[in-house]
């Protein structure tokens, strides 16, 4: 018994390697007005540290939670939402406290907030932004009430009207245009135009063959930034592994210790292909080693920077690469990370993979995975086509049900 009592209230590693880091000033059009509820800090800090005018009746009774416990709490349901999460909701409060100082709405009124407030706030941004931007605004300003123990007592038919409404009056420049796909052709192109004997463009052109064949989200191979790296949330050299499946074909499997769809991890893995030897994967993961040789626990596409040493590849690294590249060759469409994604997945349904193989390979759960289906042509026209013999070789796939 004695043993777990000691281990009430042990203490919680939720130290941030950013610690040090100071706020950046806000844009001159969207300043909050000065407030002592509201301090100037990280944005992924709003969450917690922006704070509602009135605690909730648990924290004001005649004996309150110590203040160490409530921060406790706050930091526990803080860090049930990832980094990225925190950064996109960090812009919904922001707005939020912006349109309340610019229509007198005292902080009272702002948590709990009540439908009418929500619904003005909606709409009030209704033609200017996507229906989804509106919904993560209205999605951020509910994790703030959840953080802070307040209620969210909204008319739930009421705001979906609203979101619906939005979306059908969203203006088109709100919207993204469809993102281009890589290809092995692009990649083949991307290879030329690197440096291979470069630490950082060895990295970087390994990190993305990987994501392409093993199609796997970007931000997963990555870090947000070269201080953020911790081994437990990043993929490592630990995390890679070259086998061979029963039938002695070779696999290249890669751990990932967190994602975002499931913070226990997920599994990638990806075979050797021939179709194009400048892009395949194990030849430029060697590259990528031998000229960066790093420790196990290590991230996986570290590289050997001139005056700082070993570090991660971070987002901002690979985006600025891509971006140059897309922008100095006017033959190649406009590619961001999410297209390394979509180009694996049409690079194998157009090989004739099975679509319920490529959407577990995708690690997909939902139905988003059939939009695919409905953006490229390419994928189903050999089910179009009338000649028997063609339809042949697809009949035994499985085509995903039609909604």
């Amino acid at each position: 018994m004695e043993n777990n009592i000691t281990k009430f209230n042990t203490p919680i590693d939720i130290s941030d390697p950013n610690a040090t880091q100071r706020p950046k000033p806000y844009c001159p059009h969207l300043t909050p007005a000065i407030s002592l509820l509201q301090p100037h800090c990280l944005a992924k800090e709003r969450l917690t540290l922006w704070h509602p005018a009135h605690l909730p009746p648990h924290l004001t009774a005649p004996s309150p939670l110590p203040q160490s416990t409530v921060d406790r709490i706050t930091s526990i349901i803080g860090a049930s939402w990832t980094d990225s999460t925190k950064e996109l909701y960090r812009t919904s409060l922001l707005v939020f406290h912006i349109f309340c100082d610019l229509n007198n709405i005292p902080d009272k009124s702002r948590c709990p907030i009540s439908s009418n407030t929500l619904a003005t706030f909606l709409v009030s941004c209704t033609s200017a932004h996507s229906g989804s931007t509106l919904a993560n605004y209205a999605a951020g300003i509910r994790a703030w009430h959840i953080v802070h123990g307040c209620s969210w007592d909204i008319n739930e038919a009421k705001y979906k009207a609203i979101l619906e409404g939005t979306t059908r009056l969203a203006p088109n420049t709100s919207k993204h245009p469809r993102r281009a796909p890589f290809t092995v052709d692009i990649l083949a192109v991307f290879h030329s135009l690197f440096d291979h004997n470069d630490p950082c463009d060895a990295a970087i052109f390994a990190c993305l063959v990987v994501a392409f064949y093993c199609i796997a989200r970007l931000g997963e191979l990555m870090v947000p930034s070269i201080w953020s790296f911790k081994p437990a949330k990043h993929i490592t050299w630990a995390g890679f592994k070259h086998t061979h499946n029963h039938d002695g074909l070779p696999v290249l499997v890669f751990h990932l210790p967190a994602t975002k769809c499931d913070p226990k991890g997920e599994t990638v893995q990806c075979t050797l292909h021939q179709v194009s030897s400048v892009t395949d994967s194990l030849h430029a993961l060697e590259n990528h080693f031998h000229l960066n040789p790093a420790k196990e626990h290590d991230h996986l596409f570290a590289w050997h920077h001139p005056t700082m040493g070993i570090h991660p590849l971070s987002k901002t690294e690979v985006s600025k690469k891509i971006t140059a590249i897309t922008k100095a060759h006017k033959e190649i469409p406009s590619l961001k990370g999410h297209s390394l994604q979509i180009g694996g997945t049409l690079f194998y349904l157009l090989k004739g993979v099975p679509f319920n193989v490529v959407k577990t390979m995708g690690r997909w759960t939902g139905d988003s995975f059939a939009l695919y289906l409905h953006h490229h042509a390419l994928i189903l026209a050999p089910f179009l086509q009338t000649e028997p013999a063609i339809l042949d070789k697809f009949e035994h796939y499985m085509l995903p049900p039609v909604h």
